[in-house]
């Protein structure tokens, strides 16, 4: 590519952000961190390969070797691609997000979409007007991107911190009591899981008006132990029709591989009849995780939490 692009207008700047955005992904012998690797010389690779396309376009247009008496395809032979480790899936996504603006490769939420479909009932962008939500009990999950930790002036500590879903981003603050049991949870890129109560706000006694509803805190997770901590219990739906099928004999074994402690039920629905049977299993119980919903997931399975 660096053989026949304008470097002057795409300069190394804009080769970097082309870079950090994925738009080398299609070259499949690298990675984006290789381009950022120095190599032990201190020289990042995308560099050098700037400064090869640049003696290899003076070759061309000069109808010269290269000093060392190689033409510029010689010289590109040696150019050996550094090995280096690939970037973690945030963190290529945040540089991602800081030359273009939005993600493009994924989100950083992608695996936690089981999370904040079963154990949320809210997202961000339904925060920004709370009126509708006073008196409601409410879960949000997302990962935290912007945070302060700052002091009021009578000595007392307090944060205002950013958490960002699939939606939107919101901007929570958090005082007091609440602040000194939650704050450990508040650390940047943590993915986490938020329970507040909306409550009215607050009546000035002077002129008895109500100001704006308020968020009070009552919990907070780590995503990564929500399946784990909320899940009671699998209910898989199943067709009638289906029961002496090898579909069925399939699901079984694939079960064998997630025992545990949490019950697992069986909604039996004959589609010709408005009925529904619910069964417990008598013989096994199930460790919900995110690997067993995709295996069900997978296998167009449909299922409830809870």
């Amino acid at each position: 590519m660096v053989k026949k692009i304008d470097l002057r207008a795409a300069n190394k700047k804009a080769l970097e952000n082309l870079a950090l955005a994925g738009g080398f992904d299609s070259f499949k012998e690298t990675h984006r961190a290789q381009y950022f690797n120095p190599d032990g010389d201190g020289v990042l690779f995308l560099e050098k390969v700037i400064r090869f396309g640049a003696k290899y376009q003076e070759s061309q247009n000069s109808a010269q070797t290269s000093l060392f008496g190689e033409t510029a395809d010689q010289v590109y032979q040696e150019l050996i691609i550094p090995p280096a480790e690939p970037w973690d899936n945030l963190s290529q996504l945040k540089k991602e997000r800081a030359v273009v603006g939005i993600y493009i490769s994924g989100h950083p939420l992608d695996d936690f979409k089981k999370e904040m479909e079963w154990f949320t009932n809210a997202q961000m962008m339904q925060l920004k007007d709370l009126k509708p939500w006073v008196n409601k009990n409410l879960a949000v999950a997302g990962i935290v991107n912007d945070i302060q930790h700052l002091e009021s002036r009578n000595g007392k500590g307090w944060a205002r911190f950013s958490v960002e879903d699939f939606t939107d981003q919101f901007e929570f603050r958090i005082f007091g009591e609440e602040y000194l049991k939650f704050r450990h949870f508040i650390t940047i890129n943590q993915f986490i899981r938020i329970k507040i109560s909306v409550k009215e706000g607050w009546r000035n006694q002077e002129t008895g008006r109500v100001g704006e509803p308020r968020i009070q805190f009552v919990a907070f997770e780590m995503l990564h132990d929500t399946l784990s901590k909320n899940s009671k219990k699998l209910t898989l739906q199943l067709d009638i029709r289906q029961l002496e099928s090898d579909r069925i004999k399939h699901l079984k074994n694939e079960l064998k591989s997630f025992r545990g402690d949490k019950p697992l039920y069986f909604d039996v629905i004959d589609p010709k009849k408005p009925v529904k049977l619910t069964v417990p299993s008598k013989k096994q119980k199930v460790a919900i995780s995110q690997k067993l919903l995709t295996v069900l997931d997978q296998n167009q399975w449909h299922y409830k939490l809870n």
